[in-house]
């Protein structure tokens, strides 16, 4: 696991060098956050009303973002702290992100333990490409707080989506596929199964001539689990 850490460790300070040695170029951010009424993931759920931020920078097709999660009504909600590292060129896009949360195998939720059986890290890696008309991506869980499989083994759990974005009325639409491909109780399946099947709209409520809110909604459905759920959120940015 400590190779795979240092690997990330790398590409980090390669984003950085790249944008040091042009610092002429532009370079890109983020500073966003989004209030939900419940956190649905992959289409499972994670938590209650939640406010989730977001901090990024990104060059010439390289980001690193981060991204978090914490719980406004629950205090049992797990908190979550997501780095990524991502790169784009043209509709390919690949990268590998790292998952944190509060709860997990290390009961005192220590972020720098990275213990293999002890860490509440999960490393996930994950290749896409958008096609424009609809995108696909895989993600692969290859280090860290994994599940297992039937044998009791590292499941290397993985997902698959589709993705297709329309246009209907006055708001972006997007309906979404998503599977799991074999056993892992990461996502509770005992092999290949359909896990999140979503529709989401988003619209941009203008507030004044220069700031507007967007606001979502989203039903998902999780045919594995035999749940469903309707979200409703909005982004707030500066």
């Amino acid at each position: 696991m400590r190779k795979e850490i240092k690997l990330l460790t790398l590409m980090v300070f390669m984003l950085a060098g790249a944008i040091t040695m042009e610092a002429q170029d532009k370079v890109g951010a983020t500073l966003e956050a989004d209030i939900v009424n419940q956190y649905i993931w992959r289409g499972q759920d994670l938590g209650n009303t939640a406010l989730q931020p977001t901090l990024g920078i990104n060059y010439k097709g390289l980001s690193l973002e981060a991204w978090g999660s914490v719980g406004l009504t629950d205090s049992s909600d797990a908190k979550e702290f997501d780095l990524t590292l991502s790169y784009t060129i043209g509709g390919l896009n690949f990268g590998v992100s790292d998952y944190w949360f509060s709860d997990g195998l290390d009961p005192q939720g220590r972020y720098f333990k990275y213990d293999a059986h002890g860490t509440n890290h999960l490393f996930e890696g994950f290749v896409g490409y958008d096609f424009g008309v609809a995108s696909v991506a895989w993600y692969t869980n290859f280090a860290g707080a994994d599940g297992v499989n039937k044998k009791g083994k590292r499941a290397y759990s993985s997902y698959f989506e589709v993705a297709a974005p329309f246009k209907l009325a006055t708001c972006d639409w997007q309906a979404t596929a998503g599977a799991v491909p074999y056993s892992t109780d990461y996502y509770g399946t005992s092999g290949f199964a359909v896990i999140n099947l979503a529709l989401r709209a988003t619209k941009e409520i203008k507030v004044t001539n220069s700031f507007s809110i967007p606001i979502f909604g989203e039903v998902v459905g999780n045919p594995c689990s035999q749940k469903a759920y309707l979200v409703f959120g909005l982004t707030l940015r500066p």
